[in-house]
């Protein structure tokens, strides 16, 4: 069984929402999901899991002070990260709120630990992660459950 591991920092809730999403998408037999607010991440979780996909709101472009505490505490484990699948999602109180940005900003510590990035499948939405303005609306949905279905796939065949 392999396990893919969702964590994500949430003050209004919309990016748990987000998280929900991705999580209904990623269910699959053969894997175990778990998610877990970032506080109650640690690097152990880290380390088990198979997959990580990291949510955040968007603070001034770029992840939440939570999420980057995540990663800044990772160092210690940089190496044991090695080709584990990444993802990324985002959510944003205003349309040019910086959604890109905070994906990417996520992404980078991933390719730092040298995970292997996946994408959010472009005939749902975007290119780099699942996001959504405010509170996730039916699209934004669709693409997080997409987003987890993609990672679940590839989490399968590559183990």
């Amino acid at each position: 069984m392999v396990t893919i591991l969702i964590t994500y920092y949430s003050q209004s809730g919309h990016t748990e929402l987000l998280a929900k999403a991705i999580e209904r998408g990623a269910q699959r037999e053969a894997i175990k999901v778990i998610v877990k607010k970032v506080k109650e991440t640690s690097n152990d979780d880290l380390m088990q899991a198979d997959a990580i996909i990291v949510g955040s709101p968007v603070y001034f472009g770029s992840m939440a002070a939570p999420i980057k505490e995540l990663f800044d505490k990772s160092v210690a484990i940089r190496r044991k990260l090695r080709d584990k699948i990444g993802a990324a999602f985002a959510t944003a109180g205003h349309h040019t709120g910086g959604k890109e940005t905070t994906i990417f900003s996520i992404i980078q510590a991933m390719l730092i630990h040298e995970m292997i990035i996946v994408g959010d499948p472009i005939t749902v939405g975007g290119h780099y992660g699942a996001a959504s303005t405010g509170a996730p609306n039916d699209e934004a949905i669709k693409q997080g459950e997409a987003l987890g279905a993609r990672v679940a796939e590839l989490v399968i065949r590559l183990k």
